[in-house]
């Protein structure tokens, strides 16, 4: 009895907070942009009681289908702007950031434990040369020292970092702080204030309704 008063209450909670999303959502983005709202909160009230293999397998689909990819000078008018989930569903576009920072709140926002998630910095290899650009993904490990498994804008299914040659990771981080490494045992190099971009979106993200 104990359990189902708990996930009730969870449930209400997780109610009020998607309806004040949504009210944010609707003020600054108007009917036009309602519908990818909608099909946003749909996907999270589908998602609350699923595995979390299930959970990272439709948030990745669903924002790597429903986000065309841009640039921050063509979609913010800046030349590096990292937007909120809410930002990112207004606008309907996003580049690798806004990509991977919309599904990390996605997955917190359907119960996947923050210290599973953790967004990575990467060097993504260009072709067949050495050349790389700078690149962002998300990851999810299942235990603290699983190989953690990458959800990517690039490539639609999700696969271990050990099949992903391709990227070179550099840092990860992320509601908790930034980390030397990006194996889930890696120790944590310092608080977010190290990165004043994500610092700054957190700040954002909770004014907009997040948790």
């Amino acid at each position: 009895m104990l359990a189902l008063l708990v996930v009730v209450a969870w449930w209400a909670q997780s109610a009020s907070n998607l309806d004040v999303l949504q009210a944010s959502f609707q003020q600054r983005w108007g009917a036009p942009a309602q519908p990818r709202f909608e099909n946003w909160r749909k996907l999270v009230g589908s998602l609350t009681e699923s595995s979390d293999q299930d959970r990272i397998k439709r948030v990745n689909t669903f924002f790597n289908q429903q986000v065309q990819f841009g640039d921050d000078p063509v979609i913010w008018g800046q030349a590096d702007y990292w937007a909120t989930p809410i930002e990112t569903l207004g606008r309907g576009a996003g580049d690798c950031e806004d990509f991977s920072i919309a599904k990390y709140f996605t997955l917190l926002q359907v119960g996947v434990s923050p210290d599973k998630l953790r967004l990575i910095y990467v060097r993504a290899k260009t072709g067949t040369s050495e050349a790389t650009q700078a690149h962002m993904v998300l990851a999810y490990y299942n235990t603290p020292d699983a190989e953690p498994l990458v959800m990517d804008n690039l490539i639609g299914d999700i696969r271990p970092a050990s099949r992903r040659p391709d990227l070179v990771p550099v840092f990860s981080f992320n509601s908790s702080g930034v980390f030397a490494g990006v194996t889930g045992a890696s120790a944590a190099a310092g608080g977010t204030g190290r990165l004043s971009r994500w610092e700054d979106l957190l700040r954002r993200a909770k004014v907009e309704g997040f948790e």
